[in-house]
């Protein structure tokens, strides 16, 4: 198989015919199904960037979406030994079966190209599982943590997003998925039209217009009217907050660097801020911002990995 060719279909741009052509490659060996793991591997380490570069406008957002994380993949596994990593495992009954996970650590971010073309920002402590091709009649990936889709249109393909408490069907769209282990499940459409239905009982489902998200709660699913997209500058590499509560805040934190905050002086809940800081700032200089602005003290104990706000 011409790498040209190889390299088109990864990227999505590949025709019909050559798609079709790869398609019937891929199936024909072993051989074969591990030299387009090896190419996926190889491009995927050209399209993690860490350098701002040209800025792409969204005015209905309101948001400034900046690539970034321009390093090899390798160079991370040699120095985190974990952040990254490949794998494979077979899934009965679709002709996908070598898959690959990408794991973001904390206080980090990742975008990356899938194997349709379509674009994906991986938030702090997420993973993201697709296969290195996508079948001829879904388009689908299991995430666990957060993420920021661009889907490349295909009416003949669904894009379906499987996590941990939900599921959302978009055909060519832009939305946002928050699954989080100790965190609300919500679905946020940013453009276009996305199904949103809870593991728990498939039967309840809502369809989302722009501006909107859906948010799983005791009671089911509640559509709920989005006007403030601070949270998503995430993709930016930014931790951004508008009239938030202290313990809201901290939370956030929490989440984005992996570490426990236990805040023990309650009358710090009454405060709201409106900032932001960058995910490279770290929680101690967020924190220390916080000081100059109200009173209070923190302790960490290393070992455990809890900060206590006093």
């Amino acid at each position: 198989m011409e790498k040209e060719i190889l390299h088109r279909f990864i990227e999505g741009t590949s025709t019909s015919d050559e798609e079709q052509q790869v398609r019937q490659w891929y199936e024909a060996s072993e051989a074969n199904k591990q030299t387009l793991l090896d190419e996926r591997r190889f491009f995927d380490m050209t399209t993690l960037h860490t350098e701002p570069m040209q800025e792409k406008q969204s005015s209905r957002l309101q948001l400034t979406l900046l690539e970034f994380f321009k390093v090899a993949i390798v160079a991370l596994v040699a120095l985190s030994g974990s952040y990254f990593y490949f794998h494979h495992k077979y899934a009965a009954g679709t002709m996908d079966k070598t898959v690959q996970t990408i794991s973001v650590p904390t206080g980090q971010r990742v975008n990356l190209i899938l194997p349709d073309g379509s674009h994906v920002w991986l938030n702090a402590r997420s993973t993201l599982t697709y296969p290195v091709v996508f079948g001829k009649e879904k388009r689908e990936l299991t995430l666990k943590g957060e993420a920021y889709f661009e889907v490349n249109p295909d009416a003949s393909r669904p894009f379906i997003v499987h996590s941990d408490r939900g599921e959302v069907t978009a055909l060519g769209t832009s939305f946002n998925v928050q699954d989080y282990v100790a965190s609300e499940y919500v679905a946020t459409l940013m453009k276009g039209k996305v199904k949103v239905k809870t593991n728990a009982d498939p039967s309840e489902q809502v369809e989302l217009t722009p501006n909107n998200k859906a948010v799983l709660t005791t009671g089911g699913l509640n559509v709920e009217h989005v006007d403030d997209y601070t949270h998503y500058r995430w993709i930016e590499g930014l931790i951004s907050f508008k009239n938030e509560s202290f313990l809201s805040i901290m939370n956030e934190l929490s989440r984005c660097y992996g570490v426990n905050i236990e805040v023990r002086n309650q009358s710090l809940g009454k405060y709201e801020f409106t900032g932001k800081f960058r995910y490279t700032d770290g929680v101690d200089y967020a924190l220390r911002v916080l000081q100059r602005d109200i009173h209070f003290k923190y302790e960490r104990d290393d070992e455990l990995q809890i900060i206590y706000i006093k």
